[in-house]
């Protein structure tokens, strides 16, 4: 999974950011052409595609690219950096999504073969396709040891991390020929959840990448006693790589990030998120990119890409809610609508270890307030003008899927400030409409504030959110005057994307970082590396993706089950009936990814359900 903000992330952040405004030309050009196919009469003749030339994609306001290396931390853990970026140069074991919004695996696009379950389910043997690296080396059974021995040794560090899943819940993996690797897990689980939740997670490590100095010797994959082999060495090449990510201005000239495996190497990187593209000549993949350069633009505001969509200035790019009634104008610049859904949910986070407002938002009542003076059918026909599902639980109402029950497509906490009001006097506070509740009632009896609740504490909350997306700045504007009249104050700030999900960090009370209240990145939660929606990253306690530290022994064992039971559905049913009720986040509207503008110049242009980006199976038409 990863947010978004576009709707970060794994399982990545949803969310949409943007930098500096870079324009960059349009697709243009070509050298040559493939032959054009005639139709019979009374019919179109398909397009030509056009071999070369440039293509353009606008990235999401405030959210451009900043992490570069796989294994990555909950503060990078987002769509712009792993779907939108990495996944072009890296791929992953297994490769998920087909087509438009299709939420299922892809086979052809993953690297290794279908993987075999035996032994009760608890031994996994993966056969790789024969891929190669860039530098010629083969992608083989100990880069996925070389991935496994970096993600055991540094696992805290890692935004995927479960305590008690993956990788904890492999007790050996080993490769035992050049393409094999076999795992052997501590007991059984579902195939299909270990398959789109642990496998999906794995992404192939090249052997050149395990060194801790830029200046050392070029490991070789025969070599024995590399320092991944170690768990200091594995940690001491984590922290190497770790920095030389965190270095964006090196991101197309290091030797480290030019070997790659996927369709795509950079040929140059700004450090404000600019990053030019051109295909891999040794990609081994079913597609090779017929493109000859792909460009990925920043932005800081919605505005400012609309601005650029406006004048036909980039190829793939969106509509901003507010400009929707622009949609004709657009169109006669040459572009087709076409709405970006994603399996995603959408929420934004509270600090349960706030030192001083953590027992607040551990009271179940006080969510529940909370919850009632979010009005989501009021923000999707104001601020999203239709281009919104509401969220009530853990699992996405759309796309279609199989997974949402009866309970996660009604709400049990509709807007109502006066259920809001009721609830919060009814715990012993004193409410103050348009000014400030405070406790006057401090314990833990049915009547009272709460466990670890002082008297006198206030219900005045800070609540930092994504700046640069229009819809939600208007929304978070009418949850603090609905929140008012409730007698909750919120004090709003906006910054970037990125630096929204930097501040969201699981912390202990006694931490200077821990001062956070709620951060609300934009877009939730978008389900991707863990394709299946568990939320074991989300929610399960300790989890590296559960920014607010959310704690349920009961939560804990309905994520369990859905790893494990035999009734998959029945499990997954117990699992959200039980999330939409006890509110672990604030639920808020799920916009569509983005309202998409493609340019009809481009063909075979997909929208991938889980927001991997494929520019190798775009064209240019004749």
């Amino acid at each position: 999974m990863k947010p978004t903000i576009t709707k970060r992330g794994s399982g990545i952040l949803a969310g949409t950011a943007a930098a500096a405004l870079l324009l960059a030309a349009c697709g243009s050009g070509s050298s040559s052409s493939s032959s054009s196919t005639s139709s019979g009469s009374g019919t179109t003749a398909a397009p030509t595609k056009v071999a070369g030339g440039t293509a353009t994609f606008a990235e999401g306001p405030g959210a451009s690219p900043n992490y570069i290396f796989p294994l990555t931390s909950g503060s990078f853990f987002s769509i712009n950096n792993l779907a939108q970026f990495q996944i072009l140069m890296y791929r992953p074991l297994y490769f998920f999504g087909n087509g438009n919004e299709n939420a299922s695996i892809n086979y052809a696009n993953s690297i290794a073969n279908p993987p075999v379950f035996s032994n009760n389910n608890q031994t996994v043997t993966i056969t790789l396709k024969p891929y190669k690296w860039s530098n010629g080396e083969t992608v083989s059974a100990r880069d996925v040891v070389f991935w496994m021995n970096m993600v055991k040794a540094n696992k805290t560090n890692w935004a995927a991390y479960v305590p008690g899943s993956f990788p904890d819940n492999v007790v050996s993996y080993t490769a035992t020929s050049p393409n094999t690797v076999v795992f052997q897990l501590n007991k059984s689980y579902n195939p299909t959840w270990f398959l789109y939740n642990e496998l999906s997670q794995i992404t192939p490590l090249p052997i050149a990448w395990d060194t801790t100095s830029l200046t050392a010797p070029a490991p070789s994959p025969t070599a024995a006693n590399l320092p991944d082999t170690t768990t200091t060495g594995a940690q001491a090449v984590y922290t190497f790589l770790d920095g030389q990510s965190k270095d964006l201005s090196t991101y197309a000239t290091s030797p480290i990030w030019s070997v790659v495996d996927g369709p795509w190497k950079l040929s140059s990187f700004t450090t404000q998120g600019k990053a030019v593209f051109v295909p891999n000549t040794t990609y081994s993949g079913p597609v090779k990119p017929s493109l000859a350069q792909f460009i990925e633009l920043p932005f800081t505001q919605d505005t400012a890409e609309f601005n650029v969509l406006a004048t036909g200035g980039v190829d793939v790019g969106y509509i901003p809610v507010p400009e929707i009634g622009q949609k004709a104008r657009i169109a006669s610049q040459g572009y087709t609508f076409t709405p970006w859904i994603d399996f995603g949910i959408n929420y934004f986070v509270e600090n349960y270890h706030n030192p001083v407002l953590g027992p607040v938002y551990s009271q179940l009542y006080f969510r529940q307030a909370f919850q009632h003076v979010v009005d989501q059918e009021q923000w999707i026909t104001s601020f999203y003008k239709g281009y919104a599902v509401p969220t009530y639980g853990p699992v996405p109402i759309l796309p279609s899927n199989p997974f949402a029950d009866a309970a996660s497509k009604q709400n049990p906490y509709p807007y109502s400030v006066s259920d809001a009001v009721a609830l919060l006097k009814s715990h012993g506070w004193t409410v103050t409409p348009n000014g400030t509740d405070v406790c006057s009632n401090p314990g833990s009896g049915a009547n009272q504030c709460g466990a670890g609740v002082a008297a006198g504490t206030k219900l005045s909350m800070n609540l930092q959110y994504m700046s640069g997306a229009t819809a939600l700045g208007q929304a978070m504007q009418a949850l603090k005057s609905a929140a008012a009249e409730a007698g909750i104050t919120i004090n709003l700030t906006s910054a970037p994307f990125n630096q929204v999900i930097s501040n969201a960090v699981p912390c202990q009370s006694t931490a200077a970082n821990c001062t956070w209240d709620m951060q609300n990145w934009g877009g939730g939660w978008e389900y991707s590396p863990d394709n299946y929606p568990t939320g074991g990253e989300l929610f399960a306690t300790g989890a590296g993706s559960n920014f607010g530290s959310y704690s349920d022994p009961v939560n804990d064992a309905n994520i369990t089950a859905t790893h494990t039971s035999t009734d998959a559905q029945g499990s997954m049913n117990t699992y959200q009936d039980y999330l939409v009720k006890q509110l672990p986040v604030v639920w808020q509207p799920a916009a569509y990814y983005q309202l998409s503008e493609i340019s009809n110049k481009l063909g075979g242009v997909t929208q991938n359900a889980y927001l991997n980006l494929t520019p190798e199976t775009w064209y240019l038409k004749g």
